[in-house]
């Protein structure tokens, strides 16, 4: 089964020259956020290559992630890439971005990917839930107009991207047999891991290139990311990242109700220390 290579939004549905550039130029934190998504996003289809390759034979999902989640993913990059080139003009986006991704290439293989493929459905629903979070919260930081259809757009599609994920997931977690244990592991690695590589790599080159005279000073960039990462904890969606995370466990009622309220508070601390 192919999937046309259609688009929910496109890059011209942003009328950039609408920016409201002073509500957000200043924001040095919300600089760092947005780029280095950027790049992240921008680097997607090295990771879709090696998922389209683990799901080799299942053509259905293997159509989607190739026609439309990589397209999708791609979009959010050149979308997040072309607000930051209008922002802040003087930052030189084409070089961060070719160092990150010269570092980012050597770190994203196969080798990263679960074993099990339902286990790799339910860690993929992980990473979904931290970008649909992320995202939303960056629509909750900023009142600029453009920068909050873009940051809702992209949302949208992270949510519905984790949906289409855990429908997979139902499918090979019944074909594969897995037990509610071995998906609860698989899902606290992969949250413990929210603040992965990837992100910190990007955050690094966002960084080398905005302060060249502090590349090398690893306390100056722990303490600009950390006050960032400040920014982004305060307006985490807490209830809506626990319901994302807790449903691929598939818990009785009850069991789901007792866990949700005490997550919800502890959600913070797991997705960004």
């Amino acid at each position: 089964m192919s999937y046309p290579a259609t688009l929910p939004w496109t890059l011209e549905s942003l009328d950039l020259n609408r920016i409201e550039v002073d509500r957000v130029r200043q924001n040095e934190d919300l600089f760092l956020l947005l780029c280095s998504s950027s790049f992240v996003e921008s680097g997607s289809d090295l990771y879709t290559h090696n998922l389209v390759d683990h799901f080799a034979g299942d053509d259905e999902l293997q159509g989607w992630l190739r026609d439309h989640w990589e397209h999708e993913e791609l979009q959010h990059g050149r979308a997040l890439a072309a607000y930051v080139r209008h922002v802040w003009p003087e930052f030189d986006w084409d070089t961060g971005f070719r160092n990150f991704f010269a570092e980012y290439g050597a770190v994203c293989t196969a080798e990263e990917l679960e074993d099990s493929r339902g286990l790799e459905l339910a860690a993929r629903c992980v990473v979904e839930t931290g970008t649909a979070s992320l995202y939303r919260a960056l629509n909750d930081v900023t009142d600029e107009p453009v920068l909050r259809q873009l940051t809702n757009y992209i949302k949208s599609d992270e949510v519905r991207h984790y949906k289409h994920f855990y429908q997979h997931f139902r499918i090979y977690r019944d074909r594969e047999k897995i037990s509610r244990f071995k998906v609860f592991r698989a899902l606290f690695k992969r949250v413990r891991e929210i603040k992965n590589e990837d992100s910190d790599i990007a955050l690094r080159h966002v960084f080398n290139i905005r302060y060249p005279d502090k590349a090398t000073d690893d306390a100056e960039f722990r303490r600009v990311i950390s006050r960032a990462e400040g920014l982004l904890k305060r307006h985490l969606p807490a209830e809506m990242t626990v319901k994302m995370l807790l449903k691929p466990l598939d818990l009785p009622p009850k069991v789901h109700t007792a866990l949700e309220w005490p997550l919800t508070r502890i959600t913070e601390k797991l997705f960004l220390h």
